[in-house]
């Protein structure tokens, strides 16, 4: 596969997690400040996801979803850590950190990348950018 693909890949599998989870999330919150804000993630990750999706057939290349597997382990990890704790501020700390993760991966991504297009890697960026202001945004809930 070449770095075009991977990228977009790996773009399209970490929105689709972003959108599994905040659906998930959505089910689980009572707090209606907090599903408000989950709503408007949820669009841009669909955003996102769609754009990343449409780039892959363009290039013709296939989408590399998420495994069964890891679908199932995330989802049983959100249920477990919020067995327990259902408050707004645990939500946006799981949130926080899961999307420190993804800002991560995504810088190591574009560095990684260098050959990429550049409307593959201005995607990338605007994803890093949209976990980086939903991690802001999240602060307000802790």
């Amino acid at each position: 596969m070449n770095g075009n693909a991977e990228l977009l890949n790996f773009i399209y599998q970490n929105s689709q997690m972003g959108v599994d989870t905040i659906k998930q999330l959505l089910d689980i919150t009572d707090d209606e400040k907090l599903k408000s804000h989950l709503r408007a993630q949820l669009s841009g990750y669909q955003d996102i996801h769609y754009k990343a999706q449409k780039m892959l057939n363009a290039n013709g290349f296939d989408e590399k979803g998420i495994s069964a597997f890891d679908k199932i382990k995330t989802y049983m990890m959100v249920n477990f850590q919020t067995l327990n704790d259902r408050s707004a501020s645990h939500i946006a700390e799981m949130l926080i950190l899961g999307g420190a993760m993804g800002i991560v991966d995504a810088i190591k991504n574009i560095r990684k990348y260098t050959d990429a297009e550049h409307d593959i890697v201005a995607l990338m960026e605007e994803l890093k950018s949209f976990e980086e202001d939903n991690s802001q945004k999240l602060r307000a809930f802790l």
